[in-house]
């Protein structure tokens, strides 16, 4: 898949396409749907495949205090989207300036000029330009005075086994899995995406006391990428995506190696700092700071507890280490 993060890097004979516009956060099961269709009918005609998105997230220049957290970043969004088999990702770069095109001038300058669409896909509540003044029906003027046609996708929605049975038929979307993720229902968060919800960001040094404890962990710095699901023990899977000083790996080539992941404040030590941190199994002999990783979470195994005392907590490590070890299909 190509990435473009410029209208000037998207080659001169590229399309005609199809094109679809949207900000594809977490990537879940609803994106996917939608792109897979969107791919296998626009190869049956012979059209090229691209998305437009932004970064970053409209909220966050718009409304930064209350945009939500993000359920990727833009690497992690770019690796999913390339799972989907389109040809290419316009990443737009997202300010109050290009905010301020009329609808009009979006379409004309990146839709038709650009990417010299022939069809456009969209949700029926899409809105885009100054204000947001363009909607559905704009599209579809916009579509007969230059010449494309548009496609409105219909919401995809659940499964009965994410959550309740009367949430069977929700729509699949961002906002659900954030709301899985405050739960710290990872594993319903990842029927909702088709994939375990991910964090991303270098290792930091941290207290040092899972190592004195026999637990060394990973301490990913605060500024990573991928929303913090609830305080709890987690079962998941590292990934060294670049080695500290080292070029990054393609994400096929990175071994996933297993983890206990902790998210919380260490109350037993009188924490007050939210952390995330990850102890890879059976290993005390990895050097992982100043590495970029990427941490995936399969399971909840506990809330956080505070101890009265460190036996009882390194007693505790053991039990938790053991269930993510079954968890992940380790054990025997």
């Amino acid at each position: 898949m190509q990435c473009w993060t410029g209208l000037g890097q998207v080659p001169g004979d590229f399309g005609p396409s199809v094109v679809t516009i949207g900000n594809f956060d977490g990537v879940h099961r609803g994106h996917a749907s939608v792109l897979a269709r969107m791919v296998a009918d626009a190869r049956a005609a012979g059209l090229a495949t691209v998305a437009v998105t932004f970064t970053p997230h409209p909220q966050r220049v718009h409304r930064p205090e209350t945009a939500p957290p993000l359920l990727t970043g833009d690497a992690d969004r770019l690796e999913l989207l390339a799972g989907t088999g389109l040809d290419a990702v316009l990443l737009v770069e997202y300010t109050l300036d290009f905010a301020r095109q009329t609808p009009e001038e979006f379409v004309r300058t990146y839709l038709v000029d650009g990417l010299r669409a022939r069809t456009v896909v969209v949700g029926r509540d899409v809105r885009f330009g100054r204000d947001n003044s363009g909607d559905l029906g704009t599209m579809r003027e916009l579509g007969e005075r230059y010449g494309f046609t548009v496609r409105v996708i219909e919401d995809v929605t659940g499964a009965p086994d994410v959550t309740a049975a009367e949430q069977g038929d929700r729509r699949w979307s961002s906002t659900w899995v954030r709301e899985l993720l405050a739960a710290g229902d990872v594993r319903a968060a990842a029927t909702v995406l088709g994939h375990p919800h991910r964090m991303r960001g270098v290792v930091v040094h941290g207290d040092a006391r899972g190592r004195e404890l026999g637990f060394p962990t990973a301490n990913l710095e605060p500024e990573s990428e991928g929303m913090v699901p609830a305080d709890g023990v987690y079962a998941g899977w590292l990934r060294v995506v670049r080695p500290a000083g080292g070029q990054p790996q393609p994400s096929g080539e990175c071994a996933p190696l297993p983890a206990a992941i902790s998210v919380g404040t260490n109350p037993t030590f009188d924490g007050e700092q939210r952390r995330v941190e990850a102890y890879v199994l059976d290993r005390t002999d990895l050097d992982l700071y100043g590495a970029q990783v990427v941490l995936e979470f399969v399971a909840r195994m506990r809330p956080t507890l505070r101890f009265t005392d460190i036996e009882a907590l390194i007693e505790q490590m053991h039990t938790d280490v053991a269930a993510v070890r079954e968890v992940l299909g380790l054990s025997g």
